[in-house]
């Protein structure tokens, strides 16, 4: 099968290259080449290419800067999937594109599920949220997947900062009240593979979206915990933690203080579901060492 992946370099698309490289043949530009701020290059390139599947791992992921760009972030997350999801419709073949948890403002006492209704708290969130409503506007094949606090083993994360961080300083100050799922960029492609799978099979759910993130919940800080419990088992100095509330770490966005998702809709449509957030931190830090 011939699929392009929007975002060559990205966490995601890096691990759903790995999955997807031995049975598919796989298309993933670089900015170079497919720049998703550029609509006429988008059209163009899957015209020519002419894809079975396109998936969009591509965004703009700078949540504090898209409050002083939102014209880039708009252009990136809420324009370009709303082109490819019109392109898509065209060819009659699916789009699968990745949403965030930052389209909720975290004041749900509970998960949050799919009917919940969206209200971001800022730029990056609202953007976002546009891009799926573009989608859901053409009423194509689309899978919209929300997930949350993506981290891997390259590009720039939480996971690597911490574990850069924590080896140079005594002390690392931590946000405990933000509560979410820490999701490996491998779960993500993991079940993407899957999803794929069911479809190519005849066992595909409903088109639509969906949350997909690991299981389970935590804080900044907890999520801290667990990455410098293994860096003490690997002999490796770790810093001092201290947990503190968002009060005490203005950014420049809002971030919402539940980010938890409810995946189970995937689990019943698609017969996919997801580790707890702990085993896949293993699972990575393993592929890591």
């Amino acid at each position: 099968m011939k699929i392009l992946i929007c975002g060559q370099t990205g966490q995601v698309s890096r691990e759903l290259q790995l999955r997807l490289a031995p049975s598919n043949k796989l298309f993933a530009p670089g900015r170079d080449q497919l720049d998703l701020a550029q609509p006429e290059q988008i059209r163009q390139q899957i015209r020519s290419l002419c894809p079975d599947l396109i998936i969009n791992a591509a965004a703009y992921t700078a949540v504090d800067r898209a409050e002083s760009e939102p014209q880039t972030a708009f252009a990136i997350n809420a324009v370009a999937p709303g082109i490819l999801a019109e392109e898509a419709r065209v060819l009659d073949i699916p789009l699968i594109h990745y949403s965030t948890d930052y389209v909720f403002d975290g004041s749900k006492a509970g998960t949050y599920t799919e009917d919940d209704i969206p209200h971001p708290l800022n730029v990056y969130g609202t953007s976002k949220l546009a891009g799926e409503l573009a989608i859901t506007e053409v009423a194509g094949k689309y899978l919209i997947l929300r997930t949350s606090w993506v981290y891997s083993t390259h590009g720039r994360n939480f996971l690597l900062t911490m574990q850069r961080l924590m080896q140079e300083e005594k002390e690392l100050r931590i946000v405990s009240d933000q509560i979410g799922s820490p999701t490996w960029a491998g779960t993500v492609a993991d079940s993407t593979h899957k999803i794929i799978e069911r479809w190519q099979t005849g066992g595909a759910g409903k088109w639509g979206t969906y949350h997909l993130t690991a299981r389970g919940e935590t804080s900044w800080f907890g999520f801290a915990q667990a990455i410098g419990e293994a860096l003490r088992q690997q002999g490796k100095p770790c810093a001092n933690l201290l947990p503190i509330p968002s009060s005490e770490y203005p950014t420049a966005a809002v971030r919402p203080l539940n980010s938890h998702l409810d995946c189970s809709r995937l689990q019943r449509e698609w017969s996919v579901g997801q580790p707890k957030w702990q085993d896949a931190l293993h699972e990575c830090l393993a592929a890591q060492a």
